[in-house]
């Protein structure tokens, strides 16, 4: 067995270590809005629920491990003490990690992600539409950790406005956590599905997606591609050249014929499938052909 002092290694190498050791972790999916009227949205899972009389709600926003800047979520906060904090399911999955991208502060992330604002009725930040459950917050503290990369600051919200989708409950109204599909962080690139197990889905760190706002009317209103399929068409940080379709079409006559009938279902289908390979640049490839 190895025996780690947290103060002999890296904070990367013991973020990891905690991420991978402490989870499954609930994703509290976090919207709040600055003085200005600027919206943010983004998820953490350093997130749990502290109490219900009063109900208690507390995540927390680290410094950047590579800077020691602040996250917008955190500097909102402190300039408007509210947040809605919306529970992720496996529906939506994709569009949330799409949303953790470091987007430039004043940049929406629920237009980046495709995701849909719904106006809150007691704090001024919306919810997330497609979100199973959402909770409207009144931040009545935040807690610095520190002040160094890697700090966290515990922001304890109280839940003033409960909204929950009736999908999701079961013949006496409880929560069914089969229906709520809810999904959870492990560590690295790794997140839990409560009912069917591990899956992976990269994080976006490096990388600038160019976001589903960014994707063709066309493609981002298709009647078959999902809110995850969109999501991980947005996560890519730049489209494949003509040349580089060109090339593609030319080496699968399945795909020419396809275009040939001009069913643009037929051709979402066929994205959807290298989507599911998680093979995302073909995806972009079909999707972009030309007859």
């Amino acid at each position: 067995m190895q025996t780690i002092d947290p103060k002999e290694i890296s904070v990367p190498k013991l973020f990891g270590h905690l991420t991978g050791a402490v989870g499954p972790r609930p994703i509290a999916f976090a919207s709040t809005i600055d003085t200005q009227g600027n919206v943010n949205l983004a998820p953490f899972s350093f997130f749990n629920i502290f109490g219900a009389n009063p109900p208690i709600l507390v995540f927390s926003p680290s410094r950047s491990g590579r800077d020691n800047s602040t996250k917008n979520t955190l500097d909102n906060v402190l300039e408007v003490p509210e947040t809605t904090i919306n529970m992720v399911d496996y529906a939506m999955v994709q569009q949330m990690s799409l949303a953790s991208t470091a987007y430039p502060k004043g940049v929406n992330e629920f237009t980046k992600a495709g995701l849909t604002e719904l106006a809150s009725e007691s704090v001024q930040p919306p919810r997330v539409a497609e979100s199973p459950v959402q909770f409207e917050c009144k931040v009545i503290e935040v807690k610095p950790l520190g002040t160094e990369g890697g700090a966290g600051n515990l922001v304890i919200c109280e839940i003033v406005k409960i909204h929950i989708k009736e999908e999701v409950l079961d013949t006496n109204g409880d929560i069914d956590p089969l229906k709520m599909d809810q999904v959870a962080r492990m560590g690295g690139n790794w997140y839990s599905r409560a009912n069917q197990g591990l899956f992976e889905v990269p994080k976006p760190i490096v990388q600038l997606g160019i976001g589903v706002d960014q994707v063709p009317e066309a493609i981002r209103l298709s009647t078959i591609l999902t809110g995850n399929d969109l999501g991980m068409l947005g996560n890519i940080e730049e489209l494949p050249t003509a040349k580089e379709i060109s090339k593609f079409i030319a080496e699968h006559p399945e795909i020419q014929k396809i275009i040939q009938t001009g069913n643009q279902n037929k051709l979402h289908k066929k994205a959807q499938e290298y989507l599911v390979e998680k093979n995302v640049n073909n995806a972009w490839k079909v999707l972009l052909a030309k007859p």
